[in-house]
């Protein structure tokens, strides 16, 4: 694609936080002329751009050559809609990297997961001399690594950022799971899986999901499979002793693998396929794998007291995630699980949970708007006010072999200012324990 040319081009930026942010300073270099918008009234922010706080009306971007629109930006909203009617084009920032860019790029997308995998990719290909930059939902603002001094791109795509992508161009793309998320956003889950499926758009190898066919491109099939299958073709599992394998031969023991659960031995695979996608040889991606320690607030053990043990998956914000963890960590666990879950579940069908609840916790402790709901799903669940009310609870439930497991399956925003405060206040109270 040629690089388009936007000296004296009338461009609208929509949603001034980090990404709007980043979009204006490229922009600005371009010798665009930008206004910046953001629904926000009161915004201390100095850019060398007109900025139009408040509500954006229905013609807002009709003047305008070319809207650029944050991620948390809904792209239903009338003035988006109206702009598309009047032949004005929409796009994201990704997509702006996209007609620009002209380095490698191995993306990842999927409900859960996305920065595990992008995380331990690029700590596999930096530790061997590829120097390779993340960006995109995680890392750096993704308009900043076309300045960078990098031999590959490593992108975290979400949903959002998708929706608004037409022609990224990729070495190799992953879609690693699928599961009810953002409908609150979305709608439906067909149109949030179809913005997941955009990744494929353009790549020259796809990735999916052995055991999810909607994590397939709709045209064709996948190149490769990550799989938590036993499987004599390709990547899967062997339990005796638990491991990745490789055509029916073991790849990689877990107990070799910093990252707790099952369900992280299907991200290894995503990273390694990705990987040799650069012409890493597997001893070395082997040798980077050992001395990855994992992310915080994702199945992250922070105390072992009294052979209990304490897991923060805070990053848990969907059902699919939940799930994912509790089917990861109980065959590990000696005695009972122990689930602290709730928060506001974005519209998600909680029921989904009932089957997992009922083979495999033993005691649900449920907090948050969706409180409720989510208890409905386990009998004899208790609610409570607070996390360090669900802490002291969990303690007084637990004995010798027990894990407590922090996954809440829904988001943070309604009692706490992120999900890492979520997962820091339950690690604090854990360790104040006495």
């Amino acid at each position: 694609m040629q690089t388009p040319d936007l000296k004296a081009k009338k461009v609208a930026v929509v949603g001034l936080g980090m990404t709007g942010r980043s979009c204006v300073a490229f922009l600005h270099k371009q010798e665009a002329l930008i206004t910046g918008f953001d629904t926000r009234t009161h915004l201390a922010l100095e850019l060398p751009v007109d900025i139009k706080l408040g509500d954006i009306t229905r013609t807002a971007f009709l003047d305008f050559d070319l809207v650029l629109v944050s991620p948390g930006f809904n792209l239903l909203h009338n003035a988006i809609t109206a702009a598309k009617e009047a032949g004005v084009e929409v796009i994201g920032d990704v997509e702006l990297f996209a007609r620009f860019n002209n380095k490698p790029v191995l993306a990842v997308t999927g409900s859960n997961g996305k920065s595990t995998v992008v995380t331990l990719l690029a700590h596999i290909l930096n530790t061997n001399g590829v120097n390779a930059v993340l960006g995109g939902n995680i890392g750096v603002p993704i308009l900043s690594i076309l300045d960078a001094d990098c031999e590959a791109v490593v992108l975290e795509l979400s949903s959002f950022q998708l929706e608004s992508t037409y022609s990224l161009n990729t070495l190799a793309a992953c879609v690693l799971n699928l599961s009810q998320d953002h409908l609150d956003r979305h709608l439906t889950l067909e149109a949030y899986r179809d913005a997941k499926l955009r990744i494929y758009d353009n790549a020259q190898k796809c990735i999916a999901n052995a055991q999810q066919q909607d994590t397939w491109p709709k045209v064709g099939t996948a190149d490769a499979f990550i799989s938590l299958n036993a499987t004599q073709s390709g990547f899967g599992i062997a339990q005796e002793p638990l491991a990745i394998t490789e055509d029916g031969e073991v790849y990689m023991l877990a107990s070799d693998i910093n990252l707790v659960g099952a369900h992280n031995l299907a991200n290894v695979q995503a990273a390694v396929l990705l990987a040799r996608e650069l012409g890493l040889n597997d001893d070395a991606i082997r040798a980077a794998i050992r001395s990855f320690d994992g992310l915080p607030h994702r199945c992250q053990t922070v105390l072992n007291r009294d052979n209990v043990r304490w897991i923060n998956d805070s990053k848990a914000t969907n059902i699919g995630a939940t799930i994912a963890a509790i089917k990861g960590i109980k065959p590990s666990t000696v005695g009972k699980l122990v689930l602290v879950a709730g928060g506001d579940s974005k519209g998600a069908d909680l029921n989904e949970l009932a089957d997992v609840f009922d083979s495999s916790v033993d005691h649900l402790i449920a907090m948050g708007k969706d409180a409720a709901k989510l208890a409905e799903q386990k009998p004899n669940a208790n609610i409570v006010d607070s996390m360090n009310e669900a802490v002291l609870l969990a303690a007084s439930l637990t004995q010798n072999g027990d894990t407590v497991l922090l996954s809440p399956a829904c988001a943070s925003l309604d009692m706490f200012s992120s999900f890492e405060d979520r997962g820091d206040q339950f690690t604090q109270a854990a360790r104040a324990l006495s």
